[in-house]
């Protein structure tokens, strides 16, 4: 099979295309033909921030066909139209784990599909396993033209929220306005507590996806309500620490917590998989909450999919596929 492999070579990523063997399902496993792979920020940082020069390989998440399955791997066949975290994706085929594994809903094209397993898995955890979004909640996402943000947005009016989102491109908010944003603030820095609260009628948010980072950490606490939580899910500004108002923390009764996967054990993905299974992909069949995708790139020039990415130019997903578009 051919694999695609990315190596840092003075700041510019280059993209290796690169023969391998196919690999071969073990118990658990599925040897899925990749139809498409998305893009991810996260993996991007961190070549960047990596000593090695050695080539590497990416894409974590990807949908295809099922090619075989290993031992352990019931409810799945060959043929079957599946999507999920994986590591490698960008290649003609990938080992996916069957509990990580979800089916293709049917409205969805490969290039959808390829879209949707790391932000809803992301999106899932944060507004409804942790974040416990409800019907007439506000909701406040900085940086909200990413692919996470975009997704989260979807998730949270069919949910029946109230959004709130910061972008410092006007014109990706009146965008995401025919999606349902209820307010748009075109910024990228910490400004957005007097209209948050103006919006809200001064009484915050319920809930903050933050993904911009620590540059907007205290005007997010500023901005919540009594009781409300906040979700971190990136730092794309690179700042890790900033200062926190722990009088508000405590007075307020407000929660933070972290979104990331890199830590929980095999049961605890599985359940977050089951859940987007049981609870965002019947909700598929509504165009409203299809993943919105800024545009498909041959796997040949995965490098021109990622140079956009990081110039912030995209307005949600960026997919890797050879097919034509459906």
């Amino acid at each position: 099979m051919q694999r695609h492999l990315a190596q840092l070579l003075d700041d510019t990523i280059r993209i290796i295309p690169e023969d391998a063997p196919t690999p071969r399902p073990g118990p658990g496993q599925l040897l899925v033909n990749v139809r498409a792979a998305g893009l991810n920020r996260g993996e991007i940082l961190a070549l960047r921030q990596s000593a090695s020069k050695a080539p590497a390989a990416l894409g974590i998440e990807a949908a295809g066909e099922v090619a075989a399955a290993g031992p352990g791997c019931e409810g799945f066949r060959e043929g079957d139209r599946v999507m999920g975290r994986c590591k490698g994706a960008f290649a003609d085929c990938v080992l996916i784990d069957a509990q990580d594994a979800m089916p293709v809903p049917e409205a969805l094209s490969w290039a959808q599909a390829a879209a949707l397993p790391i932000a809803s898995l992301v999106v899932y955890d944060m507004l409804v396993a942790q974040g416990g979004l409800a019907k007439g909640e506000w909701l406040l996402i900085t940086g909200i033209s990413s692919g996470v943000g975009a997704a989260a947005l979807q998730l949270a009016k069919s949910l029946g929220a109230r959004v709130i989102g910061t972008s410092g491109s006007a014109g990706k908010l009146d965008t995401l306005a025919a999606h349902g944003l209820d307010l748009g603030i075109p910024t990228r820095g910490p400004d957005f507590h007097d209209a948050v609260m103006a919006a809200t009628g001064g009484r915050g948010v319920d809930l903050v996806v933050n993904i911009v980072g620590g540059t907007v950490l205290e005007a997010c606490v500023r901005s919540m309500a009594f009781q409300a939580r906040l979700a971190t899910v990136g730092y794309v500004d690179g700042v890790t620490r900033a200062p926190l108002d722990l009088a508000a923390v405590h007075s307020r009764r407000l929660r933070l917590f972290g979104v990331s996967s890199k830590q929980l054990d095999a049961g605890q993905r599985h359940a977050l998989a089951q859940g987007v299974v049981r609870d965002v992909l019947p909700r598929m069949s509504d165009p409203r909450m299809q993943p919105i995708i800024d545009r498909v790139v041959p796997f040949a020039q995965l490098a021109d999919g990622i140079a956009r990415m990081e110039s912030n130019a995209h307005l949600g997903k960026i997919v890797a596929s050879d097919l034509p578009a459906r």
